[in-house]
């Protein structure tokens, strides 16, 4: 059975959570929108989110990578 877990983001270091929203802002098949944004303002849009809880990071124990998912999709695979 897969087990995530959730990061809070402020137990990363600011560099740390600084790339991840970067690598996570800069994936393929990120969609932003009619308009292409900045990778700064993309970054800026996803700790906005994160900060008033609608993103949420969760990392899988078993395969040992992360995402940032929504607060309802954190809630169904936190719950599992």
């Amino acid at each position: 059975m897969t087990q995530f877990v959730e990061v809070p983001p402020q137990r990363l270091a600011a560099d740390v959570l600084q790339a991840l929203l970067e690598e996570y802002a800069s994936r393929d098949g990120t969609d932003y929108g009619e308009r292409e944004l900045s990778l700064e303002q993309k970054v800026g849009s996803l700790r906005a989110q994160l900060h008033r809880g609608d993103l949420l990071i969760v990392y899988e124990v078993d395969g040992e990578h992360w995402d940032l998912v929504s607060k309802e999709q954190a809630r169904s695979l936190l719950e599992d």
